[in-house]
């Protein structure tokens, strides 16, 4: 009778405590929260990933831009007044150039310099995706022939939606003359360069002007040596 007792109560004592547990609707409930949870973790790693990405493609372009420019405006700066070839009347050839082309001479930069003066030509060429800007460097052999390309040509900037070349000199009065898009003195060097450059992918192209710091007149006559080193508008 007693043992009956005991099983009733626990009996009784069970169906008032039932045993502890989840349902299945709190299961999947837990899942789902557990899947945005994550899904916003991912889509934050995501986000991550891409801005850095697209950082280190835009520093890319940065640096690829600076490099042309300071390659740019070393090279034109030095520019030499050494003839890089002769016309049908034996007169020397210092500087040619076109709206997407020009061609001079320079010595290299660093343990490079060492080669010698080399000819270097910077010109727009067209390419899958619109134009780019490149530079190719070649020999000038001391015996006057023809020069001896050094290598490929080298891309400076590529994704060039349109560019142009402009020069700029000054007339035997030593005034400034207007901006050509065509240099049609090769017997002497123009005294500024610009540059102008429109990119894709919302990029910008600081337009470049360098000055020449010797014009190939100056070595036409003794007296204007002083004239051509110092540039216009100085003092004979």
């Amino acid at each position: 009778m007693r043992h009956q007792l005991s099983h009733a109560r626990r009996k009784r004592r069970c169906a008032s405590h039932p045993a502890a547990g989840f349902t299945l609707l709190e299961v999947l409930a837990a899942l789902a929260l557990l899947a945005l949870l994550l899904l916003g973790v991912y889509s934050g790693v995501r986000s991550a990933t891409h801005t850095v990405q697209a950082g280190g493609v835009k520093i890319e372009q940065l640096d690829e831009m600076r490099s042309a420019q300071q390659f740019l405006r070393r090279e034109l700066a030095q520019a030499m007044a050494q003839p890089m070839a002769h016309d049908d009347n034996g007169n020397g050839i210092f500087f040619t150039g076109s709206g997407d082309t020009m061609r001079f001479v320079a010595p290299l930069p660093g343990y490079l310099g060492r080669m010698g003066p080399q000819l270097i030509e910077v010109k727009l060429v067209k390419s899958d995706h619109g134009k780019q800007l490149v530079a190719s460097l070649a020999v000038l052999p001391p015996d006057g022939s023809a020069p001896k390309p050094l290598g490929d040509p080298q891309v400076l900037v590529d994704g060039v939606i349109d560019g142009s070349f402009s020069y700029r000199g000054v007339d035997q009065q030593g005034r400034p003359m207007d901006w050509q898009d065509d240099w049609n003195s090769p017997a002497t060097m123009p005294n500024l360069v610009t540059i102008k450059l429109a990119l894709d992918q919302g990029r910008t192209w600081p337009i470049l002007s360098v000055p020449l710091r010797v014009n190939a007149a100056a070595m036409q006559g003794p007296g204007n040596l002083l004239r051509g080193l110092r540039g216009p508008g100085v003092g004979p």
